[in-house]
């Protein structure tokens, strides 16, 4: 039997109380008298543990990168109790087996509830649909599908996706890029002014923007749910706000990075700063803002991307697509959000935690903090301010955009089913 107390904890950043935990669950919040190893939490925000929909941890194939290892510590690091490890591994986790190995993996590890993401199409191809019924039956219980880093293009073959899905109440996560308008590999900045002085291939912003309609269409005409990963332009913002009034099963995340960083950052031709989709300009940052205030957006997911030094430092036009994300997003979100105004403790834990959990299926996670609850919680200092050092990171890459920013909120424990994976 373990047990632990969490002592004057200030709930979703409301009243303070005493949070005891015994074999994984919340068995009393209020005043406790008992015996029990100690965290005191005075001056601490408890959240549920957080659940990031977008994770790339690399392995297999690419573990010079990120391993499944790894991910976790960082995830741990960063408060979350849960990640879903995105499809575009070597092989491509595009069967029940890849699947499989990837929930074991996590499971070795030990540090977060891995939850794989399963191919849309078989090899990432956006030809034929994957294994999507025996991924969703395997052991790892598939329930997110998505092509990340490639867009499922043809309209017929994201039907089909909708259509096979609904049956086990799956969702499909789009990567919204038409590559026609904007060319897998070359499209590298938002396309406007900026773009033509620097002589870069422009990602224009209605690339994304027809996806997004075209898919929230289609899953009014399934009946279907559809998930709009990483939105960064304010039309597609609009295209959500809309889709949501009209009843459509549409939800959304946004990452850190398009919440603070612009375009503007790419004038020194920076590596660090080259994602998919790009930067944008402070009129979408503030939409996006906006739209994860009001509930448009749904969720906060990192899209972390690590990358190997020798894949990331090239020329802006060759250099590798991404961004570290999963140490920094809550105080990332802290920063922009919370010190603005914008979100409350309970909104940070809506948008990083409920909704993802929900999104994603996790019924375990995203849970109130209450009695007979699971004990995955996230402990914040919200007042601690710190700079950003990538060389401390604990991912194997170091591709990270915030390095020498301050930011303000650190997390400072994680405990998964009541097991402290992170803090001391």
């Amino acid at each position: 039997m373990t047990s632990l107390l969490i002592k004057g904890a200030s709930l979703l950043g409301g009243e303070a109380a005493d949070v005891y935990v015994e074999d994984g669950l919340i068995r009393s919040v209020g005043p406790f008298s008992g015996t029990a190893e100690t965290v005191d939490a005075d001056g601490l925000v408890l959240l549920p543990g957080l659940v990031d929909l977008h994770t790339h941890l690399r392995e297999p194939g690419r573990e010079d990168a990120e391993t499944v290892l790894t991910g976790s510590q960082a995830a741990a690091a960063g408060g979350y109790t849960s990640v879903l490890a995105m499809a575009n591994t070597t092989p491509v986790t595009d069967t029940a087996e890849a699947a499989e190995r990837v929930l074991d993996l996590g499971r070795a590890a030990g540090l977060v509830d891995v939850q794989p993401v399963g191919a849309v199409t078989k090899g990432l191809a956006g030809e034929e649909l994957a294994e999507l019924g025996l991924m969703a039956r395997s052991r790892a219980r598939v329930r997110v599908f998505s092509d990340d880093g490639k867009c499922v293009a043809d309209p017929r073959v994201m039907r089909r996706a909708l259509e096979y899905v609904k049956a086990f109440g799956g969702v499909v996560s789009q990567h919204s890029q038409d590559p026609a308008l904007a060319p897998y590999g070359s499209a590298c900045c938002h396309e406007g002014q900026l773009s033509g002085e620097l002589g870069l291939p422009g990602w224009p912003s209605v690339a994304e923007e027809t996806i997004v309609a075209r898919d929230v269409m289609l899953a009014r005409h399934t009946g279907s749910r559809v998930h709009v990963a990483h939105v960064s332009t304010a039309g597609s913002v609009e295209v959500v706000r809309w889709a949501k009034a009209q009843g459509i099963a549409v939800t959304a995340e946004v990452t850190p990075h398009h919440l603070l960083l612009t375009t503007d950052l790419l004038s020194g031709y920076d590596p660090t700063y080259k994602v998919n989709p790009p930067l944008r300009p402070a009129e979408d940052v503030e939409a996006l803002r906006a739209a994860l205030a009001d509930g448009t957006i749904d969720a906060v997911a990192t899209d972390h991307a690590p990358h190997a030094r020798h894949d990331k430092e090239h020329a802006f036009v060759d250099a590798a697509f991404g961004m570290l994300g999963l140490e920094t997003a809550l105080p990332v979100v802290a920063t922009v959000m919370v010190e603005s105004g914008l979100l409350d403790w309970a909104g940070v834990a809506r948008v990083m935690s409920v909704n993802p959990a929900a999104i994603a299926g996790l019924d375990r996670h995203g849970r109130p903090l209450a009695e007979g609850e699971p004990a995955n919680l996230t402990l914040v200092d919200p007042s601690a301010s710190y700079v950003v050092d990538r060389e401390a990171s604990l991912s194997l890459s170091r591709n990270n955009p915030w390095h020498g920013r301050t930011v303000t909120g650190r997390v400072v424990g994680t405990f998964l089913r009541g097991r402290r994976t992170f803090g001391s």
